[in-house]
Formats: C-alpha cells, sequence, structure tokens
C-alpha cells in the first residue's frame, strides 16, 4: 500500500502521494511512525550505498498530496536550490467556505507568528502584520457549490512565497477559510478542544471536516535537461464532501 503511493522515482527523487493524517518529519522521540521514517526503511538499499532521504516539499499533518523527496546529496542540492530560487512550481486544491468575488484573486499580505506581537495560545499559529515576512498567494476558483452544509469552493492556490500555514492563513484573511481548519477556521478554540479531547460530535458540527481540505495536487520543475509535471487527484475525502446531500455523523479521525 505504502509503495503504490509513490507516483514517480528515478535515481535522483521520487515524489510520494501523502495521505492525509500522515507526520512527514519527526517531531518528538514518541515513536510516531512518519513518512521519513517509511521512506528510510523503503531506501534502506540506497542509503547504505551513500544515499539519503531529504524531504523538499514538506506538508502539514492534515494536508494530502504530493510529495518531493530527493534521495542523493546532489539531488537534494539541486532540488531545495529551485526551491528557493522559485522554480519549483507547486498549485493546491483547497476547499473554502463561502463564494469569492471575483474568481481570480491574490492576498498580498505579511505573515509572522502570532506570538511574537501578542500573546497566543497556540505557539505555532500565524498572523497577518505589517512588520511580518512578505507573503503573497494567487487564488483561482475552480468550482462553486453547494451541499447539506452550505456555499463552498473548489479554489487553485498558487503560493509565490513559502510562508508557514501560507493558504490557510490567507484564504481565512480574505473571509473563506479552509473547510476542517481547526486554527484559521470557525476559531482557534477548535484546536485546543480537539488536542484536550481529540475529534467530537461538537467538533465535527463546527469544522464539518475531521482535517483540513488542502490537498497539494500539482507540482512543476526542471532538473538538468528534463521537465517534470505531476498531478495527484481531489482525495476521496474531499471528493466525498464536495457531493454530500444530506448531513452525516461525525468521522473517526486519528490523534
Amino acid at each position: 500500500m505504502f509503495a503504490e503511493r509513490i507516483r514517480y522515482e528515478n535515481a535522483a527523487f521520487l515524489v510520494f502521494d501523502k495521505p492525509a493524517h500522515q507526520l512527514v518529519h519527526p517531531k518528538k522521540p514518541d515513536g510516531s511512525i512518519t513518512l521519513w521514517h517509511q521512506l528510510s526503511d523503503l531506501l534502506a538499499y540506497e542509503r547504505a550505498n551513500g544515499g539519503q532521504v531529504s524531504v523538499i516539499t514538506r506538508l502539514d499533518r492534515e494536508t494530502s498530496g504530493l510529495v518531493l523527496v530527493a534521495k542523493t546529496r546532489e539531488s537534494a542540492r539541486a532540488l531545495h536550490r529551485l526551491a528557493k530560487t522559485r522554480q519549483l512550481h507547486k498549485n493546491y486544491l483547497a476547499i473554502a467556505s463561502g463564494w469569492p468575488e471575483p474568481d481570480e484573486f491574490e492576498v498580498d499580505q505579511s505573515l509572522l507568528r502570532q506570538g511574537t506581537v501578542k500573546p497566543s495560545r497556540i505557539w505555532l499559529k500565524q498572523a497577518v502584520h505589517p512588520s511580518g515576512y512578505p507573503s503573497r498567494t494567487r487564488f483561482k476558483v475552480v468550482q462553486r457549490f453547494e451541499n447539506a452544509y452550505g456555499k463552498f469552493s473548489l479554489i487553485d492556490c498558487e503560493p509565490l512565497t513559502g510562508r508557514t500555514h501560507q493558504i490557510r492563513v490567507h484564504l481565512s484573511f480574505a473571509g473563506h477559510p479552509i473547510v476542517g481548519d481547526k486554527i484559521y477556521g470557525p476559531d482557534e478554540t477548535c484546536y485546543l478542544e480537539f488536542i484536550r479531547a481529540g475529534w467530537t460530535i461538537a467538533l465535527a458540527a463546527r469544522l464539518l471536516l475531521n482535517r483540513q481540505a488542502l490537498h497539494a495536487a500539482f507540482l512543476e520543475f526542471t532538473l538538468g535537461p528534463d521537465h517534470f509535471r505531476f498531478h495527484s487527484p481531489l482525495p476521496e475525502d474531499l471528493q466525498e464532501f464536495r457531493n454530500q446531500k444530506e448531513s452525516r455523523k461525525a468521522a473517526k479521525t486519528p490523534r
């Protein structure tokens, strides 16, 4: 099952289609199995012969989609250089609340960690602030739809800078937060309640999805003489939400 999620592989890198809720990197020594651990096991032969596992495009735990992983020191340096110089192009699909107007818009708002300018109960929470780092995201509405819960939009998101939680904060700032976002959605207390008690019926009623509806769908870059382009379709849980006609019971989610 794990190997089937590798969308492409050559001697220099691989592209993995990460499911939602999978942690990419170890955060604390609690024994959690991460994508890095699984890839390290899968590439044990390569690592024993001078290779490495270097994640180039990281995703939040709840975000699904394409992850680019370098397999050698040389390819890691080259791919990091592409990312740093904005030659590694990434687009995401998000399901957001409401129907934005116009169909295409850009958010150009600086971001920083909220706790640096005012008290914050969530250490990693980012905020729009004039003294923050320059941050720009382009958005394009792909589809507007209504389901049992209201009006929503499927939006193509192109981050022009690479700040923490950038797409999530910018859509929330625009008045169209991502469905299921525990930090930037209805209220940050959703995140605090989730940390305290896990996924509950009350949270399901407020968030509608047990994870943020954000998917890394497109990846494009040129490495050496070769041009690469990868696409990951909208995953089943987000398709199901888009087509939902009736209210449903709370789904279970991993902690």
